[in-house]
């Protein structure tokens, strides 16, 4: 299965488009942390997140992983062991996202483009709150990933989590 899915590189004829995302493949370390509406700490976790081409290098296909499985104590269940795939659609010139999260049943649909420096991700969570999930501060070395919800269709927004990912494995 896993032989039939990779993919060398990006496809040819959108190569440029498919970037936006390709610039994340490989492995990360992550260090995340979620917030309540007021904006204070409520928990922190560790974990790792791999992207990677797959289908003709026409989708990149990401797993997410916490806490990570070289740490875990013996016995240790998942926290998040979630997949998302992007594939580019050129008819809209923007990506859609489909996120699964087994450990919470839920899974969730995005289309997602670039904004100025930034990737935002915009769909409706499951409980059909909006939600934007952002990429951005890219470096060599690092990215920020922050999700936000809107309770009120997009009045106020409130960031509900932030995850640095570092280059790592």
């Amino acid at each position: 299965m896993i032989d039939v899915l990779r993919a060398d590189g990006p496809f040819d004829a959108y190569a440029d488009k498919l970037m936006l995302f390709g610039r994340l493949v490989g492995s990360w370390d992550i260090a995340g942390r979620f917030f309540d509406e007021d904006g204070a700490v409520v928990s922190e976790a560790t974990g790792e997140w791999h992207f990677g081409w797959t289908l003709e290098g026409r989708v990149i296909q990401d797993v997410i992983i916490s806490p990570p499985r070289g740490g875990r104590a013996p016995g240790e269940q998942s926290k998040a062991y979630d997949l998302a795939v992007r594939a580019y659609d050129p008819k809209i010139d923007a990506w859609r996202v489909t996120a699964i999260f087994p450990v919470y049943g839920a899974t969730v649909s995005l289309i997602a483009r670039e904004h100025g420096d930034e990737i935002w991700q915009e769909g409706r969570n499951p409980d059909n709150n909006l939600i934007r999930w952002t990429f951005s501060d890219f470096t060599g070395t690092s990215v920020r990933w922050q999700g936000y919800v809107s309770k009120d269709e997009g009045q106020t927004w409130v960031r509900d989590e932030e995850i640095v990912l570092t280059r790592g494995r």
